[in-house]
């Protein structure tokens, strides 16, 4: 009984927790997923811890046959490829269309660009969800709700309008995912970027 205090103290001794620190993210990171403030619109911040690191912009080793300033869609592994010179591209994270049915493959063009653009749902989503996309039916114009974010590139083929665009988002953090409702979207900073590289008549190659 003498040691009882003892072994009772011990039952009830209370251990802190090692603290754990959050993973520095790099500065230069951070500063390419800043806030954008030189716009008609501000562009919010990525907090990019809630974004796997394998979708951020970045340049990489990438062979391919296509002649650089092509934009390669790669769905199936959700990235957008810029074919850069002697084997590089500039990569980036994207997400896809949640049905293959919904979905573009093969070649286009780059036939328009738009920043801050008006959005107008195709007559086959307002049927296939009404009550999402019918009140939209006469368009909406740009801004930080529309779905197209702040930069748009429409896809062309034989000279018409695949309703195919690559475009920005209102849920960036869904990058790397199947959500959309066919067509490509960036991270709100990544699409600034991309529309800054191309320019119009930019040939694109979309996989599935």
């Amino acid at each position: 009984m003498i040691g009882l205090p003892l072994a009772l103290a011990a039952c009830t001794t209370s251990r802190r927790a090692p603290t754990m620190s959050e993973p520095t993210i790099d500065p230069f990171y951070v500063s390419m997923y800043g806030p954008v403030l030189d716009e008609p619109h501000p562009v919010a911040a990525m907090d990019l811890r809630r974004v796997d690191p394998k979708w951020w912009r970045q340049e990489v080793e990438y062979v391919t046959d296509e002649r650089p300033g092509t934009i390669i869609v790669d769905t199936p592994n959700r990235f957008l490829y810029l074919v850069q010179e002697n084997g590089r591209a500039m990569r980036y994270g994207i997400g896809v269309g949640k049905d293959e049915a919904l979905e573009f493959r093969g070649n286009a063009t780059v036939g328009r660009k738009a920043a801050w653009p008006r959005w107008t749902p195709t007559s086959s989503m307002i049927k296939r969800e009404p009550d999402r996309y019918g009140q939209y039916a006469g368009g909406l114009e740009g801004g930080p709700t529309n779905p197209l974010g702040p930069r748009a590139l429409y896809l062309y083929k034989n000279g018409r309008d695949t309703l195919f665009r690559l475009h920005g988002t209102t849920e960036p953090y869904t990058i790397g995912t199947n959500v959309s409702s066919g067509c490509i979207r960036l991270m709100n900073q990544d699409i600034i970027d991309l529309y800054s590289r191309v320019p119009t008549g930019t040939r694109v190659v979309v996989y599935n």
